[in-house]
């Protein structure tokens, strides 16, 4: 004879995610508002990005999607949330480059980022763009780095911070040419671009959508873009990959959920968001904003979070960089 208690612990045994019943919650999803979680301050790129995402994806499903911003530990305060989060679809998180380098950058994180994500989709690939001021007189890759070796020790090399995905693209830079410059972190872009104007400072390897306007008025001068191929956006200026063999250190972005989060629910965000990366006016404004939109399975997204995680542990490593 099956008790209550019973027929309840029968329930509790049966994976949700394989059962009817979650199908149907997952038909009816979202049925509330969705938390969707960005480890910085409003007003940056990042949030910029989730905002645009959140705002289509509340009209498409018809819940807001609430971007909330948990700035603090490069990151870490978000991501940790979320990985702490209730795994019922109802909290998200905006997956960046910070995600991938802090796995080697910090020392004692709570958590393993690869382990503790449920990929759900890959949106955008956005370049960093290798920029020289207008006194360094090289004007390819390949004369740079002759230069530099030229000079040992006299070029500074300008980042947004220790261990940002600025820095640690002109590290891999480095490692891979042999080229030796002086880091100069700096407290954000814009004070670099600053100084970089000044020649104050040589070279940064800067995200596009803030170093783009100083290139297009011919203030500063791009040498390379970090993906592997050129860029819609400028299309004039080669990929650093055409000089240095294998260079790559574009920035992946996407949205991830607490692990346990139902499957059927992961499949209706990420087809979701896949039809949105397909919407014209969706692909011209990711692009204005400096990346190539991507669709990308749940799978397919993870094997490219665990392949980004892997390359900057070699980079972060070979930099000798660690937060405690």
């Amino acid at each position: 004879m099956i008790t209550r208690r019973s027929a309840l612990g029968l329930l509790a045994a049966t994976p949700l995610a394989a059962s009817p019943l979650s199908k149907a919650f997952a038909a009816d999803y979202p049925s509330r508002p969705v938390k969707f979680v960005v480890g910085y301050p409003p007003g940056g790129a990042t949030d910029i990005l989730a905002r645009l995402i959140g705002q289509r994806l509340s009209e498409r499903l018809g819940q807001q999607f609430i971007v909330e911003n948990k700035p603090g530990a490069g990151n870490n305060i978000g991501t940790e949330s979320v990985v702490n989060a209730e795994p019922d679809g109802y909290t998200v998180l905006l997956v960046n480059p910070a995600n991938y380098i802090n796995a080697t950058l910090y020392a004692n994180l709570k958590f393993n980022f690869v382990r503790d994500i449920a990929p759900i989709a890959g949106f955008q690939r956005v370049p960093n763009v290798m920029t020289v001021n207008k006194d360094v007189p090289a004007k390819t890759v390949a004369e740079f780095i002759e230069y530099v070796k030229a000079n040992p020790g006299k070029i500074n090399m300008a980042s947004s911070g220790n261990g940002t995905s600025v820095h640690l693209s002109g590290e891999m830079f480095m490692a891979m040419t042999g080229c030796k410059m002086q880091h100069v972190p700096y407290r954000g872009a814009a004070l670099a671009i600053t100084d970089m104007l000044g020649g104050q400072v040589q070279v940064i390897f800067d995200n596009m959508p803030s170093i783009i306007q100083h290139i297009r008025s011919g203030a500063l001068r791009a040498l390379g873009v970090t993906t592997a191929q050129r860029s819609p956006q400028l299309p004039d200026v080669p990929a650093i990959g055409e000089t240095v063999k294998d260079y790559e250190a574009s920035a992946l972005f996407g949205i991830g959920g607490p692990k346990n989060m139902p499957k059927d629910m992961i499949a209706k965000l990420n087809s979701e968001i896949n039809t949105l990366m397909k919407e014209p006016d969706m692909t011209k404004r990711l692009v204005e904003l400096g990346g190539d939109p991507l669709v990308l399975t749940p799978e397919a997204f993870g094997k490219e979070v665990e392949a980004e995680t892997a390359k900057w542990k070699k980079v972060v490593e070979f930099a000798g960089l660690k937060v405690e």
